[in-house]
Protein backbone atom coordinates (compact mmCIF):
# COMPACT_ATOMS: atom_id res chain seq x y z
CA UNK A 1 0.00 0.00 0.00
CA UNK A 2 1.19 3.46 -1.10
CA UNK A 3 0.89 6.52 1.49
CA UNK A 4 -2.12 8.14 -0.14
CA UNK A 5 -3.76 5.14 0.74
CA UNK A 6 -2.67 4.87 3.80
CA UNK A 7 -3.71 7.83 4.78
CA UNK A 8 -7.66 7.16 3.21
CA UNK A 9 -7.03 3.45 5.99
CA UNK A 10 -6.21 6.20 8.79
CA UNK A 11 -9.57 8.28 7.86
CA UNK A 12 -11.62 4.60 8.08
CA UNK A 13 -9.98 3.91 11.27
CA UNK A 14 -11.71 7.38 12.97
CA UNK A 15 -15.19 6.11 11.91
CA UNK A 16 -15.22 3.64 15.47
CA UNK A 17 -13.82 6.57 17.20
CA UNK A 18 -16.64 8.83 15.75
CA UNK A 19 -19.24 5.70 17.20
CA UNK A 20 -17.77 5.54 20.79
CA UNK A 21 -17.35 9.21 21.30
CA UNK A 22 -20.91 9.68 20.33
CA UNK A 23 -22.98 6.73 21.79
CA UNK A 24 -23.33 8.98 25.33
CA UNK A 25 -21.47 12.27 24.45
CA UNK A 26 -20.06 14.27 27.30
CA UNK A 27 -19.62 17.55 25.83
CA UNK A 28 -15.58 17.24 25.75
CA UNK A 29 -16.35 13.76 23.74
CA UNK A 30 -18.67 16.02 21.39
CA UNK A 31 -15.41 18.51 20.77
CA UNK A 32 -13.39 15.38 20.23
CA UNK A 33 -15.33 13.57 18.01
CA UNK A 34 -16.04 16.70 16.17
CA UNK A 35 -12.31 17.36 15.67
CA UNK A 36 -11.55 13.87 14.41
CA UNK A 37 -14.51 14.43 11.97
CA UNK A 38 -12.79 17.84 10.73
CA UNK A 39 -9.45 16.37 10.45
CA UNK A 40 -10.77 13.10 9.34
CA UNK A 41 -12.35 14.55 6.32
CA UNK A 42 -9.45 17.03 5.91
CA UNK A 43 -7.50 13.72 4.65
CA UNK A 44 -9.83 13.01 1.99
CA UNK A 45 -8.37 16.37 0.04
CA UNK A 46 -4.91 15.19 1.22
CA UNK A 47 -5.07 11.69 -0.29
CA UNK A 48 -6.30 12.49 -3.24
CA UNK A 49 -3.70 15.13 -4.05
CA UNK A 50 -0.92 13.21 -2.59
CA UNK A 51 -1.96 10.14 -5.16
CA UNK A 52 -2.11 12.39 -8.32
CA UNK A 53 0.83 14.33 -7.29
CA UNK A 54 2.65 11.27 -6.82
CA UNK A 55 1.39 9.21 -9.34
CA UNK A 56 -0.09 6.73 -7.08
CA UNK A 57 -3.06 6.55 -8.21
CA UNK A 58 -4.01 3.02 -7.57
CA UNK A 59 -7.55 0.94 -8.08
CA UNK A 60 -7.71 0.13 -4.16
CA UNK A 61 -7.51 3.76 -3.67
CA UNK A 62 -10.30 4.47 -5.72
CA UNK A 63 -12.56 1.92 -4.51
CA UNK A 64 -11.27 2.75 -1.05
CA UNK A 65 -11.48 6.09 -1.13
CA UNK A 66 -15.42 6.73 -1.94
CA UNK A 67 -16.42 3.79 0.64
CA UNK A 68 -14.73 5.81 3.49
CA UNK A 69 -15.88 8.97 2.76
CA UNK A 70 -19.26 7.57 2.78
CA UNK A 71 -18.95 5.39 6.13
CA UNK A 72 -17.04 8.85 7.33
CA UNK A 73 -20.12 10.97 6.63
CA UNK A 74 -22.91 8.20 7.39
CA UNK A 75 -22.20 6.86 10.79
CA UNK A 76 -21.99 10.42 12.65
CA UNK A 77 -25.10 11.40 10.77
CA UNK A 78 -26.77 7.91 11.74
CA UNK A 79 -25.10 8.97 15.77
CA UNK A 80 -26.92 12.39 15.37
CA UNK A 81 -30.36 10.71 14.67
CA UNK A 82 -30.10 8.49 17.88
CA UNK A 83 -29.21 11.85 19.93
CA UNK A 84 -32.59 13.48 18.44
CA UNK A 85 -30.29 16.39 16.44
CA UNK A 86 -31.53 15.44 13.06
CA UNK A 87 -34.69 13.48 11.86
CA UNK A 88 -34.54 9.81 10.24
CA UNK A 89 -36.13 10.39 7.07
CA UNK A 90 -33.88 13.13 6.30
CA UNK A 91 -30.16 11.01 6.77
CA UNK A 92 -32.11 8.72 5.00
CA UNK A 93 -32.42 10.62 2.14
CA UNK A 94 -28.70 10.69 2.23
CA UNK A 95 -28.40 7.27 2.77
CA UNK A 96 -30.53 6.25 -0.31
CA UNK A 97 -28.57 8.82 -2.59
CA UNK A 98 -24.95 7.71 -1.51
CA UNK A 99 -25.90 3.70 -2.01
CA UNK A 100 -27.69 4.64 -5.44
CA UNK A 101 -24.22 6.56 -7.01
CA UNK A 102 -22.37 3.70 -5.23
CA UNK A 103 -24.39 0.88 -6.88
CA UNK A 104 -24.18 2.56 -10.17
CA UNK A 105 -20.33 3.01 -10.06
CA UNK A 106 -19.80 -0.38 -9.49
CA UNK A 107 -21.85 -2.13 -11.77
CA UNK A 108 -20.02 -1.98 -15.09
CA UNK A 109 -23.38 -2.66 -17.07
CA UNK A 110 -25.01 0.75 -16.11
CA UNK A 111 -21.55 2.67 -16.41
CA UNK A 112 -21.87 2.68 -20.26
CA UNK A 113 -17.81 3.61 -20.27
CA UNK A 114 -15.71 5.43 -17.82
CA UNK A 115 -17.21 6.36 -14.35
CA UNK A 116 -16.97 10.06 -14.40
CA UNK A 117 -15.92 12.03 -11.25
CA UNK A 118 -17.24 14.05 -8.47
CA UNK A 119 -18.64 17.13 -10.48
CA UNK A 120 -18.91 20.83 -8.76
CA UNK A 121 -22.25 20.41 -7.48
CA UNK A 122 -20.88 16.75 -5.64
CA UNK A 123 -17.82 18.68 -4.15
CA UNK A 124 -20.10 21.47 -2.90
CA UNK A 125 -22.14 18.54 -1.18
CA UNK A 126 -19.31 17.09 0.17
CA UNK A 127 -18.33 20.27 1.67
CA UNK A 128 -21.71 21.37 3.11
CA UNK A 129 -22.35 18.09 4.48
CA UNK A 130 -18.84 18.09 6.68
CA UNK A 131 -19.72 21.76 7.90
CA UNK A 132 -23.23 20.76 8.77
CA UNK A 133 -22.28 17.42 10.27
CA UNK A 134 -19.32 19.38 12.24
CA UNK A 135 -21.93 22.01 13.23
CA UNK A 136 -24.34 19.21 14.68
CA UNK A 137 -21.79 17.00 16.67
CA UNK A 138 -20.44 20.38 18.28
CA UNK A 139 -22.34 21.30 21.85
CA UNK A 140 -23.07 24.68 20.94
CA UNK A 141 -25.50 27.35 22.24
CA UNK A 142 -29.25 26.97 21.35
CA UNK A 143 -29.04 29.78 19.38
CA UNK A 144 -26.34 27.70 16.51
CA UNK A 145 -29.41 25.51 16.41
CA UNK A 146 -31.15 27.21 13.85
CA UNK A 147 -28.24 27.76 11.06
CA UNK A 148 -27.12 23.90 12.12
CA UNK A 149 -30.69 22.71 10.96
CA UNK A 150 -30.56 25.20 7.71
CA UNK A 151 -26.85 23.62 7.05
CA UNK A 152 -28.31 19.74 7.50
CA UNK A 153 -30.83 20.47 5.15
CA UNK A 154 -29.30 22.29 2.54
CA UNK A 155 -27.15 19.08 2.87
CA UNK A 156 -29.84 17.22 1.72
CA UNK A 157 -30.99 19.56 -0.77
CA UNK A 158 -27.61 19.02 -2.08
CA UNK A 159 -27.25 15.60 -1.82
CA UNK A 160 -30.01 15.07 -3.78
CA UNK A 161 -29.69 17.28 -6.57
CA UNK A 162 -25.45 16.36 -7.06
CA UNK A 163 -27.22 12.69 -7.01
CA UNK A 164 -29.88 13.37 -10.09
CA UNK A 165 -26.91 15.72 -11.87
CA UNK A 166 -24.86 12.50 -11.77
CA UNK A 167 -27.16 9.86 -12.97
CA UNK A 168 -29.35 12.09 -15.03
CA UNK A 169 -26.97 11.77 -17.70
CA UNK A 170 -26.20 8.59 -17.48
CA UNK A 171 -29.64 7.01 -17.57
CA UNK A 172 -30.37 9.35 -20.42
CA UNK A 173 -27.23 7.62 -21.97
CA UNK A 174 -28.57 3.93 -21.18
CA UNK A 175 -32.33 5.15 -22.48
CA UNK A 176 -30.22 5.81 -26.02
CA UNK A 177 -28.34 2.91 -26.13
CA UNK A 178 -31.32 0.57 -25.34
CA UNK A 179 -33.80 2.18 -28.39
Amino acid sequence: MNLPTWITVSRLLGVPLLLVLLQAPTVPQRWWAMTIFVVAAGTDWLDGYLARRLNQVTELGKFLDPLVDKLLVLAPLLMLVELNQVPAWGVFLIVAREITIAGWRVNPALQGGAVPGANLWGKAKTVVQIAAIALLMAPLPLAWELPRQVLFWLAVVLTLWSGLLYLWPQFQNQVHVED
